[in-house]
């Protein structure tokens, strides 16, 4: 497999790498077993320095990141700066908590003492995609090594120094070495690495099928796993709701990463009663959007990641319209050097159509119309991917039955979904399972052990008398 830098905005191949032999794989290996013997007995104390020295290496460095996130992969730049400064929040934010997460948790029992310990496992393994090049990672590594885990890096192959700065970051932050590693290889060799016995545990966010294969392989050798999939978002409008509010909400909420985000709103449902005015003022707000070169800090949308991903859309797209999907601005790729497709808006999409069915992960809205609000959880929840869901209304019994019946990981009433270190994130149905972030997150990878150590008859004789 390639692994290459090409920027998706020239199609400039920029630089390319050598994947790392089997040898030098084995001997990473060899390098995070050892790793982990020592960091596991670092205190919390040295993690935290160590972890908020990484996040202020972030900030002093975050536009540098973000060029090199926006020349990989094209986003946005201002965008890219954010999320290297979003990166920064994770790492304080476990280096605040992590020992509180952490802690015994005394068990009252008679006959002794009880209690929940918390154990880190060992060398987790995480195959990270290319969309948040720098989130993604850092939302796992800041609990994971927190926690005494050590960490290996797979990366997807389009982003290579992506990957090599942060395995950086870590190491200036004074980390072990060997505590967070790169490797840069293709996914060919991916389920060798998770059925070596130096590898603890596995966590993945990617496509359906890389994670079906990924929890195969974990479960075939009873590795521990979290899988974060796609998503099929579903972004629900009632009457009662900030209309002007829900439609500005909802062209950012589509088109954030240049569309490229599993919890971007993907399905437009609207009430019938508001679906004309929503329709007219959303296509108005796709249609202004500012497309062009993504180290332009006026860009709003710039290129698709890959010619692969740009022609997988069209695809989609083309194959929606002749289902009889109605195109209302876009539909096609742009005439112009890189990966770009025009920000489109589909209405009167056939329930068949990929725009229905299927996560379309690009700047590509779908707008379905909902007699009422039953009708609208209806088709929120008419798809096999559970992860993100936004609803507006301002009717507190609404917002309580769409609390209750939609099937989703997150649910952002009046407002658009956005991953937070201070809460688990993770999906339902075909987007996986496990959770990152949150309190939840760093449990997922530690060895909740309980422990009771029995009194002694000399003990009890002593506490009679």
């Amino acid at each position: 497999m390639s692994i290459a830098t090409i920027n998706p905005a020239t199609e400039t191949t920029v630089r390319t790498f050598e994947p790392y032999s089997a040898a030098r794989v084995s001997e990473s290996l060899d390098k995070a077993v050892g790793a982990y013997r020592q960091h596991r007995r670092t205190s919390f104390v040295d993690r935290a320095s160590r972890m908020r020295k990484a996040a202020s290496i972030l900030i002093a460095e975050s536009r540098a990141l973000g060029q090199l996130m926006t020349v990989e992969m094209g986003k946005p730049i201002q965008a890219a700066i954010a999320e290297a400064e979003k990166c920064a929040t994770a790492c304080r934010y476990y280096a605040d908590f992590a020992e509180r997460f952490l802690a015994d948790r005394p068990v009252q029992m008679e006959g002794g003492r009880s209690w929940v310990a918390f154990q880190p496992l060992g060398v987790v393994l995480a195959i990270m995609p290319w969309n948040f090049p720098f989130w993604q990672v850092f939302r796992f590594a800041a609990p994971s090594l927190m926690a005494g885990n050590v960490g290996i890096l797979k990366h997807a192959s389009n982003v290579p120094q992506c990957a090599l700065a942060i395995e950086d970051i870590f190491r200036r932050a004074g980390f072990g070495d060997g505590v967070f590693q790169t490797l840069l290889i293709g996914s060919e060799m991916v389920e060798g690495i998770i059925a070596d016995h130096r590898v603890a545990a596995v966590t993945l966010t990617g496509s359906e099928g890389a994670g079906r294969s990924v929890a195969s392989a974990a479960g075939k050798n009873l590795k521990k796993a979290v899988i974060e999939l796609g998503g099929s978002d579903p972004f629900v409008v009632m009457p009662s709701a900030d209309l002007d509010n829900a439609v500005s909400t909802a062209v950012t909420a589509r088109m954030i990463n240049n569309g490229q985000s599993c919890i971007a709103a993907k399905r437009f449902i609207i009430h019938e009663k508001i679906y004309d005015d929503f329709l007219k003022k959303f296509v108005a707000g796709v249609s202004a959007l500012r497309i062009g070169d993504p180290m332009d800090e006026k860009t709003e949308v710039g290129p698709q990641a890959t010619a692969a991903i740009r022609d997988q859309l069209d695809q989609q797209v083309k194959a929606s319209i002749a289902a009889g999907a109605r195109v209302l601005t876009g539909g096609k790729k742009l005439d112009r050097a890189g990966y770009f497709y025009a920000p489109t808006v589909l209405a009167d999409i056939p329930p068949d159509a990929p725009a229905a069915r299927e996560e379309l992960f690009g700047p590509v809205a779908s707008v379905f119309k909902a007699k009422d609000l039953a009708d609208a959880i209806r088709i929120a929840n008419g798809t096999t991917f559970g992860l993100g869901a936004s609803a507006w209304t301002r009717d507190a019994a609404e917002q309580n039955q769409l609390i209750a019946e939609i099937e989703s990981g997150l649910l952002f009433i009046n407002g658009m979904v956005v991953s937070d270190a201070r809460l688990p994130f993770g999906g339902v149905k075909n987007s996986g399972f496990g959770r990152e972030l949150g309190e939840f997150g760093i449990h997922e990878f530690v060895n909740i052990k309980s422990v009771r150590v029995m009194e002694t008859q000399k003990e009890k004789k002593t506490a009679t008398e």
